[in-house]
């Protein structure tokens, strides 16, 4: 999940870099949205790592 996170981000600034800046929010949104998502999952990951530790 956090390389499609870092390939929208590149996408992004390329986009921005050459002008279009439509394509470079969009993409830059997405790349947002996939790194909370990540973030989410990876907080997730260690709250049930940590409780199958407990045991």
């Amino acid at each position: 999940m956090l390389r499609w996170t870092i390939i929208f981000l590149v996408v992004a600034i390329i986009a921005a870099i050459f002008g279009f800046g439509g394509i470079a929010a969009g993409a830059a949104s997405i790349a947002k949205i996939l790194f909370y998502i990540f973030l989410v999952l990876f907080v997730l990951s260690l709250i049930a790592g940590g409780f199958k530790r407990a045991d």
